[in-house]
């Protein structure tokens, strides 16, 4: 069945197809895999007989959907992803022809809050972030809207600042990250969680949790929370703009602004690569990138430009990534062998 998948596949490329195919790859997606792709890119280019690769960025969500557009020279080959594919993303690529993508997790990232790095010291938890931005909190058993208006009203510890939070915007795969390992465990944390499900409509207690989920994710609309739609370097922007704020950022654009931004630690833990791949670090995502496989063989340098991104030279942990901040996959091998055999991503689960 599988061979029938890409047979099809590759006739419907080649109907979709002029005489002379285009023989540069094309990257889109993730502003966090952004730096990666193009550090592979270029030393694609370099060391390769083949034109060097277009990488863009446009967030996780826009690049997948680009990739799900349909097979042909008009459709992109790759989709970087700092958050997994959805269900319906594979269902959109399956309307509109894309019947196998092949899904590459190449390492590990973390997200950190950072801010002036001439202020004060930020020691972080979830429910600090949670009493910080979210729309609605627990406060004397009872849920009200956020009356915090400073950190040191959300956590006598904190600083006496007011509160300014940069969040990714919701197109990010940053977003996602952020919206579950801090907000709904922030969420859970302070106990709202518990008050949301009590309250929540649904046909059975998984249905329930998931509507609790959703409203701890409502963020507050009065300015101390702000998403920002474009990439780290617009939050840094915003931020050198308004020395209250604390933003968002990956863990290698931090590393790479250390001139610039303070960390915080979250739960007691400073993020680093150490600590993320450990596990320590408890806000931490795997960074992928989606192949459309009937693109591999017709497009040029396609799979050699896969295997060089996923090489110990490049992905392993004394390669030119992991000097930029990327925590190397410890099952990078298994990744290696899978591109090499070109297999298609299984079923979600």
């Amino acid at each position: 069945m599988k061979s029938f998948h890409l047979t099809v596949s590759v006739l419907a490329f080649a109907a979709a197809m002029p005489a002379a195919a285009r023989d540069q790859i094309q990257v889109t997606g993730s502003s966090t895999v952004l730096p990666y792709a193009t550090i592979v890119a270029e030393a694609f280019g370099e060391n390769f007989d083949f034109p060097t690769p277009v990488v863009e960025g446009g967030g996780s969500g826009a690049g997948r959907k680009k990739l799900c557009e349909g097979v042909g020279e008009n459709t992109v080959d790759i989709a970087n992803s700092s958050s997994r594919i959805s269900q319906s993303d594979i269902d959109l690529c399956a309307a509109n022809g894309v019947a196998e993508v092949m899904e590459v997790r190449f390492g590990y990232d973390g997200i950190v809050f950072a801010s002036a790095v001439d202020g004060p010291e930020f020691a972080l938890t979830p429910a600090d972030v949670y009493n910080a931005v979210a729309e609605t909190v627990l406060k004397d058993g009872a849920l009200v809207a956020n009356p915090n208006g400073t950190w040191s009203a959300v956590n006598a510890a904190l600083p006496d600042q007011n509160i300014l939070v940069l969040v990714p915007g919701t197109k990010h795969g940053t977003r996602e990250v952020f919206d579950t390992k801090v907000i709904i465990a922030g969420c859970k944390e302070t106990g709202a969680h518990d008050l949301f499900v009590a309250a929540a409509e649904g046909a059975d207690d998984k249905e329930k949790a998931a509507n609790a989920d959703k409203a701890c994710m409502e963020l507050r609309t009065d300015g101390k929370s702000i998403d920002i739609d474009g990439d780290y370097t617009e939050t840094l922007a915003r931020l050198d703009a308004d020395k209250n704020a604390v933003g968002v950022f990956g863990l290698s654009f931090y590393q790479n602004n250390t001139d610039k931004l303070k960390v915080a630690t979250m739960s007691g833990i400073v993020p680093s690569t150490e600590s993320i791949s450990s596990g320590e670090y408890p806000v931490s995502r795997p960074l992928y990138f989606y192949v459309k496989k009937a693109h591999i063989g017709v497009i040029p340098g396609l799979k050699e430009y896969i295997e060089f991104f996923v090489s110990d030279d490049m992905a392993g942990p004394d390669g030119p990534l992991a000097e930029y901040g990327l925590v190397s996959d410890p099952e990078l091998a298994a990744t290696q062998e899978m591109v090499a055999s070109e297999t298609p991503m299984a079923p979600l689960q």
